[in-house]
């Protein structure tokens, strides 16, 4: 191995080193802010806006360090890929950041009333959207289009908790308009954790993308799958 390829074998390991970061950063925002939720205590979400500001600090490094790769390195093939594809995953991860925040701020305005009901879909969701976060990194790391598959699978399910959701919440708020505003924060958590999911089936279809240069984001227009590398 000739040493531009170990220089570029250890700049791409570097940027995978922060991606991860970010999506460990991702998952435990996630994480706080349900048990924020469910327990109706602010101190297990006081560190996510902090979060959220090194979520956006690490976009920024990947896409100035692929940028500095494409501009140095004149990657091909895989390697170009790889790039593209790390600061695609940056963009999604940064967006997942933003609907964590916003689910904190109806979080908020929750705790500020009683109960409206025991909640059971939205954490599932939110389990599940955590899940689909973590093994869409994990099949990014191990090259696995197989679970990159499973996780766009996942997404069909967490839609389906959504519309769940929905509807039982427009039945509490057709039945008693004082119960409006907690229904409204409800349902937009919902959305939320449902956009969260899917960001993450973008970053499987990504990995998808990486590993067999087969775009499946639009089956009817995308071209026939590349040769394994």
């Amino acid at each position: 191995m000739d040493s531009h390829k170990r220089q570029m074998d250890t700049e791409l390991d570097a940027l995978k080193k922060k991606l991860l970061g970010m999506a460990a950063t991702a998952e435990t925002m996630i994480d706080q802010v349900i048990k924020e939720l469910l327990n109706r205590d602010e101190q297990f979400a006081t560190s996510i806006p902090k979060e959220e500001e090194e979520l956006n600090r690490l976009q920024i490094e990947i896409d100035e360090h692929a940028l500095t790769l494409l501009a140095t390195r004149q990657p091909v093939a895989n390697d170009l890929r790889l790039i593209i594809v790390a600061s695609k995953i940056s963009s999604e991860l940064e967006r997942v950041g933003d609907l964590v925040i916003n689910i904190t701020e109806n979080v908020h305005i929750l705790a500020q009333h009683p109960n409206l009901k025991p909640l059971i879909d939205i954490p599932r969701m939110a389990d599940l959207a955590r899940k689909m976060l973590r093994e869409s990194l994990d099949a990014f790391v191990k090259r696995d289009t197989e679970l990159a598959r499973q996780v766009t699978l996942t997404d069909d399910e967490v839609d389906a908790l959504k519309d769940q959701v929905l509807r039982e919440l427009l039945t509490y708020m057709m039945a008693d308009p004082h119960c409006i505003e907690r229904a409204l924060a409800l349902i937009l958590i919902a959305r939320h954790l449902e956009r969260i999911a899917d960001h993450a089936t973008n970053i499987a279809e990504d990995v998808i993308y990486l590993i067999r240069a087969l775009d499946v984001r639009h089956p009817k227009t995308a071209r026939k799958e590349a040769p394994a590398e």
